[in-house]
């Protein structure tokens, strides 16, 4: 029989939630922090900042519910993913108001004075439309962003699952931790390199966008480990549940086994 949870559909709002809000972000501005490793500029997508939290989701999915339940929260986040890239694509592609092309325009000329009054005005909001949005609707970034997640998530719950199995549930930070190394390695490269075959990265930045948003990602993971903790001890002890991996079919195409 399907065990009900208490806070499991928490758990995957929250989940799916910083998922959404990241790939925006990602699309949306590039931040460069003005320093640099070993020669490489630490530059990353905006994206960075929040993303890392959905692995520690991912964590706490596993490592309290199992892999079966991660796994159909892992592949609901990648059907909410696809959902927002599709409206965002089919949004930008019908025909803009012009008022709202004028309104667009009369708040760049405020931070850009002695813009021209354009034409037409439609155009510009469309511009800043896709300024913004326009990455998360562009067939790379959906591509990229959607591969890298699927296999970065799954790889991190994988490791964790059978982790957990091998310590015999101790020793909780090394398997969040080891986890995320992996997990966060797949997805940045996969994603870094995709995008930039694709044309939305510039070749020469690339090597350095994998390494500072692997640095920050990990980076975080380790700083929310006491946090991961509380987490996890308050939701095993309210669900009543500690699930362990010994028989479970790691499968990720099986969704309907939970």
């Amino acid at each position: 029989m399907q065990r009900s949870y208490k806070y499991y559909d928490i758990v995957m709002a929250l989940f799916v939630t910083v998922l959404l809000i990241s790939n925006i972000a990602s699309a949306a501005k590039l931040v460069d922090l003005r320093m640099s490793l070993l020669g490489l500029p630490l530059a990353f997508d905006g994206g960075t900042l929040l993303f890392p939290l959905s692995y520690i989701f991912g964590d706490i999915l596993t490592e309290v519910y199992g892999y079966g339940r991660s796994r159909r929260v892992i592949w609901v986040g990648f059907a909410c993913a696809l959902l927002m890239s599709a409206t965002f694509y089919f949004l930008g592609r019908l025909p803009g108001d012009p008022v709202w092309g004028q309104f667009i325009y009369e708040g760049l000329a405020e931070t850009l004075p002695g813009m021209p009054a354009p034409s037409d005005p439609t155009a510009v909001g469309q511009s800043a439309y896709n300024a913004i949005l326009g990455g998360v609707s562009s067939g790379a970034i959906i591509i990229a962003s959607l591969v890298a997640y699927w296999a970065g998530e799954f790889s991190n719950s994988y490791i964790l699952a059978r982790m957990k199995v091998l310590t015999q549930g101790r020793w909780l930070w090394t398997r969040t931790i080891g986890s995320t190394l992996v997990g966060q390695g797949v997805d940045t490269v996969i994603f870094v390199l995709i995008a930039t075959l694709l044309g939305v990265f510039p070749p020469e930045i690339a090597l350095g966008l994998i390494v500072a948003n692997y640095i920050f990602k990990v980076l975080i993971e380790i700083g929310f480990t006491p946090v991961t903790y509380l987490a996890v001890n308050h939701l095993k002890r309210a669900e009543h549940e500690d699930y362990f991996d010994r028989d479970t079919d790691f499968n990720p195409f099986h969704i309907a086994q939970a």
